[in-house]
């Protein structure tokens, strides 16, 4: 089990989240059709509605009374073993219902969100692959296909993919948020810069507030350079003229020791900020610490 977490200022994501590898039994569900490997009975998932309310056992803590839960679709079953995390589960209940609707992109997505969340990278990109076959269209498939590229550190290819999803949706800031972080691992950073300022064009309190899209769409913010990454996202706020948002990431770009602070003082994009007290002292070099000398 590998938990990974990364954390990042106010207005950004905290994206934490389990990894576990896919057991073998999950792994042979998914060969080829035409292989030889057996689907796991789905007797095993529970086909519960509402939960039990607190001090109930069996059906009801009092027997008089008749309690009536909503049954839920197998869709929403396998919805809400993934807001909790239950990926295998929700892999399986997917898998059942993409073989049983093949051109059906949405479940082909969502099992291939099941399959990313437990590291099985390959056969994800199998399934994104899939349902955008089914629908050309389908933009949060291809926007997940950029995600596994991203994460295998293939970045010209995720450029490629989130630069497709944002051809079919235009209007959707979470696209140009990851084609940014994709341009910047591949130290393009005038076009990263430029994919930020059109998500916060779109919605201007996106990394404050941003919305999850059913959890249809997946994220990676993970970065390397740091410091570089918080100064560019500071210039990219001070261009979209939220300058309180920028002076916050001047701040971490200085917490992370990044060298070329001072270049804010030159560049265009800051000159509404420079006579603020605050940010001259976020540019200011840190004091040295008598300790330790």
């Amino acid at each position: 089990m590998k938990n990974v977490s990364v954390a990042f200022p106010a207005g950004l994501l905290l994206l934490s989240f389990t990894i576990s590898p896919v057991p073998t039994a999950v792994a042979q569900a998914f060969t080829d059709p035409g292989g030889n490997a057996s689907t796991p009975s789905y007797a095993s998932i529970p086909r519960a509605g509402m939960p039990q309310l607190p001090g109930q056992t069996g059906a009801a803590a009092d027997p008089s009374v008749i309690v009536v839960r909503p049954e839920l679709t197998d869709e929403q079953m396998g919805d809400l073993y993934m807001v909790r995390k239950q990926y295998r589960e929700a892999a399986m209940i997917f898998k059942r219902l993409s073989d049983a609707a093949p051109q059906n992109p949405v479940y082909l997505n969502k099992l291939g969100i099941t399959l990313h969340q437990q590291e099985a990278l390959a056969l994800a990109l199998k399934y994104y692959e899939r349902a955008v076959k089914a629908d050309p269209l389908y933009a949060d498939a291809q926007n997940n296909i950029g995600t596994v590229w991203y994460q295998r550190k293939k970045y010209s290819k995720a450029i490629r993919a989130y630069q497709k999803a944002i051809n079919i949706r235009r209007d959707l800031p979470v696209l140009y948020s990851n084609l940014a972080y994709a341009y910047f691992e591949d130290k393009k950073y005038e076009q990263s810069i430029a994919s930020f300022r059109q998500a916060l064009a779109i919605d201007p309190h996106y990394f404050e507030e941003h919305g999850s899209r059913a959890g249809s769409v997946l994220q990676d913010r993970t970065v390397n350079d740091r410091g570089r990454f918080y100064f560019l996202l500071a210039k990219s706020f001070a261009e979209a003229g939220n300058l309180e948002r920028s002076l916050v990431y001047l701040r971490k770009a200085k917490d992370e020791g990044y060298k070329a602070l001072e270049a804010a003082r030159q560049d265009p994009a800051f000159s509404a900020m420079m006579k603020d007290p605050e940010v001259q002292e976020a540019l200011s070099p840190k004091p040295t610490d008598p300790a330790s000398h």
